[in-house]
């Protein structure tokens, strides 16, 4: 066993939890435009981590590990998993730590996910045709090839601009709480650690986990796509165990675990029917990792990792997944559907 990849994952899962960032709440307050913290979080850690992963990687301390730009899979993956997450409140990564917390709604979108991965898996072949034309990893570093210059001065701009984006949006909200900042610059420090080829060489990732533990748990490890998943795969389900106890230590130890199936927001938009949760929780993270899947990634890999490493792929899923996510949030929970 691989405690380092524990640890880290621990630190990824405590830095979420510390400023709510794995919370329904939190995630589904983004879908409705009424919480800003993801999207604070996200884009200063996406900002500050390109400017130091492109510092390790210019330095020979680290390389870049980019996701190949597949446009139809990428942006319809997105689609599919901005969907999920909006219905669902959650994301791969932060789906383990709300189950530390108590959140049960968690774990029947965990096993949602698990069904999800699965049947994209025995699938894999069939489906794998449409995903369209794979362009490899094409990222700003890959197309300033030899422009050294106007490389760092692009990635510098692109830092800076998400960095001032997420202020502007702390501003517009006009709360004291500093929390995402700390978490955001967590988030930059541990991917750019991460990546070091002295520690793993590859970021932050954590949907594999779920199609990799689908098919063990079916016993259906001889398919074509858990032999191209088995190694990141495992990887990814180590990392998220320790974000799951990095949910459950600290709720223990303050006293704040409690079990439940209903959130507040839920509670708030949908009423208190269980049925209700259990089906759409069921749902979302079927959609949200089947979604991952197509694509190649999800909120981790795609749009924390890829976009700090400004993927051409990883952006476009980081917008379609947006698009989705908004519209989703939108008639989901402001209208009468679903409810």
């Amino acid at each position: 066993m691989d405690y380092t990849v524990l640890l880290f994952g621990f630190l990824f899962g405590f830095a979420m939890q510390y400023a709510n960032l794995n919370k329904f709440n939190t995630i589904s307050g983004m879908a409705t435009l009424e919480d800003y913290t993801m999207a604070k979080t996200m884009g200063f850690a996406i900002g500050l981590g390109a400017i130091i992963i492109a510092l390790d990687v210019g330095l020979g301390f680290a390389n870049y590990h980019v996701k190949p730009l597949i446009p139809i899979a990428n942006s319809v993956g997105g689609l599919i998993f901005g969907v999920g997450m909006a219905i669902l409140g959650y994301c791969p990564g932060t789906l383990p730590i709300s189950l530390g917390q108590g959140a049960l709604d968690a774990l029947v979108g965990i096993i949602g996910g698990l069904f999800g991965g699965w049947i994209f898996t025995i699938n894999y072949e069939s489906i794998a045709p449409y995903f369209g034309t794979n362009y490899g990893p094409i990222s700003l570093y890959s197309l300033l090839e030899g422009k050294p210059i106007v490389f760092y001065a692009l990635t510098i701009l692109f830092g800076c601009s998400l960095m001032y984006i997420a202020f502007k949006l702390d501003d517009l909200e006009g709360r004291k709480n500093k929390k995402w900042l700390i978490t955001g610059l967590a988030f930059a420090l541990i991917n750019g650690i991460m990546l070091l080829n002295v520690v793993f060489s590859r970021p932050i990732g954590a949907s594999t986990a779920y199609p990799y533990l689908a098919d063990i748990i079916s016993n259906d490890v001889n398919n074509t796509y858990f032999k191209m998943i088995s190694g990141p795969g495992s990887w990814e389900l180590m990392f998220l165990v320790g974000a799951f106890f990095a949910g459950l230590l600290p709720a223990l130890y303050n006293k704040s675990y409690r079990l439940s199936f209903i959130q507040e927001r839920w509670q708030h938009y949908f009423g208190s029917n269980l049925w209700k949760r259990l089906i759409w929780a069921f749902l979302g993270g079927f959609l949200l990792i089947f979604g991952a899947r197509v694509a190649g990634g999800c909120a981790s890999g795609h749009i924390l990792s890829g976009v700090m490493q400004m993927g051409i792929g990883s952006l476009v899923f980081a917008l379609f997944t947006f698009i989705a996510f908004i519209i989703t949030g939108k008639y989901f929970y402001k209208s009468s559907f679903g409810k």
